[in-house]
């Protein structure tokens, strides 16, 4: 029986570690990973071989940055009357490469040594990052070049501006040699990016209860809905207090929150597919964007607001629609609200944590919830009742303002708990199961 090396790895089934040992190959010289085998060359064999080639397939391309497509292949053979899968798995040219959940870091990066997968220490790290050519978003030729842009338009139309025919040479979504470039993918209508929003129930990470994904939409689109996600999360608390007005007070300052989101979206690095990820706790929202520190910035510039852009054409976008007012007071703001140790950095992220501020009386937050996912129920049953409801008759049955039921059913429509077919005039509701 063959041993494992340092161009093969044996599993008896695929693990959780799977990732780790393609990194390590990929930063290496490449190698196979054989699922079904024992360490010792023992061949077990695996059951159900296309469900788990699928969940291969899914998870490299999905949990490994840079993208490895056209890196590695999955095929089945058959030894002994059993089936195993080969991964084969080409060395990288874009080096390092790394778990996208850990980042380019000690905890995300590996390289091959013997028959084992160690991690990189930060100083091998940086020497294979000096070596890279930096690329820019405006000097990557889109996979897709077919691009549409009727959402950015509609952007722009809200702001009574206009783009033009010459709009993707003005706003520099063009290469050199006149092809759309991966900043024109971002802001297209379908493009290959996914913004995640997790949802847990404690204090960590133990406890997933919620998962969205905002998919193949323009980067202004997938914005706005982590915005008005955020906005319905974010509630308003309302204590009575004794010959006092009462006091009402969101779980973090909204306008904190807003640019801290759009900072994420701003200057994360989508060079190799990262997006920024949106994370809601029982105590806190955390809000993560990869590339961490702008090379040239050092901490006390970037903690006082100086910025340097990462991405140019991005900023530009931002400012036509008027996301950002002044480039870099982003910044001073989220740290005279919450300190500087509200903001994690590294060589891989920058991660900023809003911890909640409750009020004494706790209890009015969860009547609040309370109340809320009751007046959803009752809007949800009237439209399974009747699908052609209107807001008015729903304000009836619900008892609560015009506001309230549009309000809520926007938060039913961003849940996917329901959807609208048709038009506003002359369509219907339907209740997604």
């Amino acid at each position: 029986m063959f041993m494992e090396n340092n161009h093969t790895e044996y599993k008896e089934s695929l693990t959780d570690d799977l990732e780790k040992e393609v990194v390590a190959f990929l930063n290496s010289t490449g190698g196979q990973i054989q699922i079904g085998i024992k360490d010792n060359g023992a061949i077990l064999g695996i059951s159900n071989p296309d469900k788990v080639q699928l969940k291969i397939k899914d998870r490299l391309i999905n949990n490994i940055r840079p993208s490895i497509m056209g890196l590695f292949d999955i095929l089945t053979i058959e030894q002994d009357g059993k089936t195993t899968i080969i991964v084969n798995v080409a060395g990288g040219p874009e080096t390092p490469y790394y778990i996208k959940q850990k980042g380019r870091s000690e905890a995300g990066c590996f390289v091959r040594i013997g028959s084992s997968s160690q991690p990189m220490t930060e100083d091998m790290i940086n020497k294979l990052m000096s070596k890279r050519h930096h690329l820019s978003l405006a000097n990557i030729v889109s996979r897709h070049q077919d691009l549409e842009f009727e959402q950015l338009k509609l952007y722009y139309g809200f702001k009574k501006k206009t783009l033009n025919d010459n709009f993707a040479r003005t706003l520099d979504f063009l290469t050199n040699d006149k092809k759309y470039n991966q900043v024109a993918n971002l802001f297209s209508d379908n493009n290959n990016i996914s913004v995640r929003i997790g949802k847990y129930a404690g204090k960590d990470k133990l406890n997933l209860i919620g998962r969205e994904d905002f998919q193949h939409c323009c980067l202004i689109a997938a914005m706005q809905k982590v915005l008005d996600r955020f906005d319905i999360e974010n509630i308003t608390q309302s204590l009575k207090r004794p010959m006092k007005s009462r006091l009402d007070k969101t779980l973090v300052d909204k306008a904190v929150l807003h640019e801290t989101i759009i900072n994420a979206f701003a200057h994360n690095d989508y060079t190799y597919g990262d997006t920024p990820i949106f994370e809601i706790f029982s105590d806190k929202f955390v809000i993560t964007s990869f590339g961490g520190l702008v090379e040239g910035l050092d901490l006390e510039s970037f903690y006082s607001g100086t910025s340097m852009p990462r991405n140019r054409q991005i900023i530009r976008v931002f400012k036509d629609l008027e996301y950002v007012e002044q480039i870099g007071s982003g910044i001073p703001k989220i740290i005279a609200k919450y300190g500087r140790e509200s903001i994690t950095i590294s060589s891989a992220i920058l991660q900023t944590t809003l911890k909640f501020e409750l009020l004494e009386n706790q209890t009015n937050v969860k009547t609040a919830a309370g109340s809320r996912e009751k007046s959803r129920e009752k809007i949800i049953d009237a439209i399974k009742t009747n699908p052609n409801i209107t807001t008015k008759e729903l304000v009836e049955i619900v008892g609560i303002s015009i506001k309230g039921i549009e309000k809520n059913i926007k938060a039913l429509k961003l849940q996917g708990r329901i959807r609208r077919i048709g038009a506003d005039k002359g369509g219907h509701w339907e209740v997604v199961d």
